[in-house]
């Protein structure tokens, strides 16, 4: 997986976070949409990540926070913000890679 599509799953789970309430209130007569099995993925490897990662991950994808409002909200410069999530990509295309390696084996 590349850092293109993780970085596209984030966006699609920081909408679904932001919209989770119109998603809840169809999934019964639509039924649930898949970026759930996506956010199971993303954060079960997450749960694995340095406090940092994880709340920015927290922070940015499931509050939908902005890197700047939260670099406001944290007392980091946006620089510092924008760094730690290309760590946080890095760890998450890091550890999905580890996950599709035991899987095809």
């Amino acid at each position: 997986m590349t850092e293109i599509e993780i970085r596209k799953d984030l966006k699609d789970i920081r909408y679904y976070y932001s919209r989770q309430e119109q998603f809840d209130g169809v999934k019964e007569s639509v039924g649930e949409n898949d970026i759930l099995a996506k956010i199971a993925v993303y954060n079960s490897i997450v749960c694995k990540a340095s406090p940092r990662l994880y709340d920015l991950y927290v922070s940015l994808y499931l509050q939908n926070n902005t890197q700047l409002s939260l670099s406001d909200k944290m007392g980091y410069s946006i620089e510092y913000i924008s760094r730690l999530n290309c760590k946080l990509i890095k760890f998450i295309k890091n550890n999905i890679s580890k996950k599709e390696e035991c899987e095809n084996v």
